[in-house]
């Protein structure tokens, strides 16, 4: 791949909707997660939960492909690609498994959050992800290639990480944090998630830019066909070992909505990480994420209004997505 020092390739505007679309992301993914969660203790189930939010995005992505001639060629491409294997213009079959980092996220919720809060699994989450993010664009996994580590996007993670212990106060004093490995790699898994997919978007992308919606659809698609696989497989052995959930399926037809959900956050993920790179991506979603989670708490009137801390803590993380982006529009400017 190609090597560009710079923080992201294109065009400055381009990048800036690039990560204008990580943030709806985020905003996304913090709406799946209150969902799956209120669905987890409905049903008494972290393992089905998540088998049930994937399989449902799995099964509205499958009846979208016939109304998609773009994406049903795209995935003939994966398919073609995958045969190539490491050849000109293949496809690795490692590189179709990014659903599994999507897949270890929301089972990882379900299975810790109860025990961290919020804020504790939070703060383990964007460790994982700021931090790989960085390593995975200096070796150039993302379909972008190699960006390298400037002050400006060494210093965003930080601010991040620093951004979300305001929000959460002294809670990480008191948890259990032998639990946080959990939301640690998880956060690492989606840096891989999110340049793995790209991979499997830029492949299937025809030569002149055109066809870009069905590599985008092709590329959600297999994130949730192996990510669906992988967790009713964990269902299934969590059935035999602990036996059927002792809660039952709510009415709330909203509570189901967390496949959906998370085919936005994917598609805009493999839609734009070629583009903005991994760290940005990142960046951007943990921005929508913190923001997305105080809007939600402002509207939900079971949940207290949220402090001074909460409002700093996501102006902070807004600071850290903009200083890589301003960094690199002053190097392009010299």
């Amino acid at each position: 791949m190609d090597q560009t020092p710079d923080p992201a390739a294109g065009p400055g505007t381009g990048r800036a909707v690039g990560v204008a679309l990580a943030i709806v992301a985020g905003f996304a993914a913090a709406l799946q997660s209150r969902v799956n969660g209120t669905l987890a203790t409905e049903t008494g189930t972290a393992f089905g939960t998540a088998a049930l939010s994937f399989g449902s995005g799995l099964v509205l992505l499958t009846l979208a492909l016939p109304f998609s001639r773009a994406g049903r060629s795209a995935l003939g491409q994966v398919g073609a690609g995958l045969r190539r294997g490491g050849s000109s213009g293949g496809l690795r079959w490692w590189e179709c498994l990014g659903g599994l980092g999507g897949a270890f996220y929301v089972m990882s919720q379900g299975l810790t959050v109860d025990a961290l809060g919020v804020a504790v699994f939070t703060i383990a989450l964007v460790a994982g992800q700021s931090v790989s993010s960085l390593v995975i664009d200096r070796l150039g996994l993302a379909p972008g290639g190699v960006r390298l580590v400037t002050v400006g996007r060494a210093l965003g993670p930080v601010l991040t990480v620093v951004a979300v212990v305001v929000v959460s106060g002294a809670g990480a004093a008191t948890a259990a944090l032998g639990l946080a490995l959990f939301p640690l790699v998880a956060g690492v898994l989606q840096s891989f998630q999110q340049a793995l997919n790209g991979r499997v978007r830029a492949a299937v992308r025809p030569a002149g830019g055109g066809g870009r919606d069905g590599g985008v659809l092709a590329a959600t698609f297999v994130s949730f066909l192996v990510g669906t696989a992988a967790l009713l497989v964990v269902f299934g052995v969590s059935l035999a070992v602990d036996g059927a959930p002792t809660g039952s399926l709510p009415p709330d037809l909203l509570l189901y909505s967390g496949g959906l959900l998370g085919i936005v956050f994917i598609a805009l993920q493999a839609a734009v990480v070629q583009r903005i790179g991994v760290l940005l991506l990142g960046l951007g979603m943990i921005a929508g994420q913190v923001v997305g989670a105080l809007v939600l708490d402002v509207v939900s009137p079971a949940v207290a209004p949220p402090g001074a801390a909460t409002y700093a803590g996501a102006a902070l993380t807004l600071v850290a997505v903009a200083v890589p982006l301003l960094e690199g529009a002053l190097r392009r400017h010299r």
